[in-house]
């Protein structure tokens, strides 16, 4: 079993975001101890909740502070930019590290319009142009432009003998069927979408197209994970993601990750309490078995070996608390130098 972690530097009610991102950096210091797989940032703007802007930027820092984890980006949002510089980008950081570093790329706003202008002006296409980005990648990390490229002949570099692993996330049919099509890794986000995934990843494993990138579908599934001692306190403290949420459905602009005590002195009208009910059905939650017993499932499901799991908790002890009794749950390999 691989077990992987997405953190979106969630800015907890109480703290700033100078001490999200030092979170993210100590969750991934504890990750790459207990023997986590990967350890992904995500890419969000103008949003007062989640302080990860710049997945590059912190995956320099993350990959410099962790010694054997594969640090990734989940996502860089890739209708906002220019494929040839992500390329660039992510060439130095497998430079630096080599075998150790994932482009995650999606095509999601990853803010609102107001952000989304501020980040295309003066660009011209954008999502709809997002398969010719995702070709340009895979040229540019994988040999290089052939001769009928309109860039033929351009290296990204450095040039180095090794290349990022490239995935595509998405929570869609349409996302898996083109990471089929162009032959890269698929990592679906059930934590967005609860909804069919399994059906879906099935699909991309049965057409999917070898590439240089990848030469047999390889594919994960992401959800949210709550681990306690017990399963009545996995409950307990899920109550913040319950109601951070049922705020984010509602357009209130989130202010952070609430407390558990603001949210069981939250109240939460009878369409909320159904909202939680189904939000709840991305979330893994439970005491280390009970856990363990659904990664499982949910591995029979997606025919994958592989789950990652973002933490929607509030308290960072209480995320590392749960990294640890999941980690000792399913068998992971601790480095050097535990306590």
């Amino acid at each position: 079993m691989k077990l992987s972690i997405l953190d979106q530097s969630p800015v907890s009610e109480g703290c700033t975001p100078a001490e999200a991102i030092a979170q993210t950096v100590s969750l991934a210091r504890e990750a790459d101890r207990l023997g986590y797989h990967r350890f992904w940032v995500s890419e969000h703007h103008a949003a007062r909740g989640l302080a990860g802007s710049s997945p590059e930027v912190l995956m320099a820092h993350l990959a410099a502070v962790t010694s054997t984890i594969r640090i990734g980006s989940g996502a860089v949002l890739l209708p906002h930019y220019s494929a040839y510089k992500v390329a660039e980008n992510f060439r130095v950081l497998e430079a630096l590290y080599p075998g150790r570093i994932d482009l995650g790329v999606g095509s999601a706003a990853g803010g609102g319009a107001l952000a989304v202008r501020a980040l295309q002006e003066n660009r011209t296409g954008g999502a709809e142009l997002y398969e010719l980005q995702i070709m340009d990648l895979l040229s540019y990390l994988y040999g290089g432009p052939d001769a009928a490229h309109r860039f033929a002949g351009l290296a990204a570099s450095p040039q180095v003998s090794t290349a990022p692993e490239l995935w595509l996330l998405g929570s869609s049919r349409d996302s898996a069927d083109l990471a089929a099509r162009l032959g890269i890794r698929f990592a679906y986000a059930r934590f967005i979408n609860g909804d069919g995934g399994g059906k879906t990843v099935q699909s991309f494993q049965n057409s999917f197209h070898p590439s240089p990138a990848a030469a047999a579908p390889r594919a994960l599934v992401s959800v949210f994970a709550v681990c306690a001692g017990t399963s009545a306190e996995a409950d307990r403290l899920a109550a913040s993601m319950d109601l951070s949420l049922v705020l984010l459905e509602k357009g209130h602009v989130s202010t952070g990750t609430p407390s558990v005590e603001t949210a069981l002195d939250y109240t939460y009208t009878p369409y909320d309490r159904f909202r939680i009910e189904e939000n709840r059905r991305r979330t893994v939650l439970g005491s280390p078995e009970e856990v363990r017993q659904q990664f499982i499932a949910l591995m029979e499901e997606y025919r994958c070996e592989e789950i990652m799991f973002a933490m929607p908790m509030h308290g960072l002890e209480d995320k590392l608390k749960s990294l640890r009794l999941i980690a000792d749950a399913c068998g992971l390999s601790r480095t050097e130098g535990d306590h």
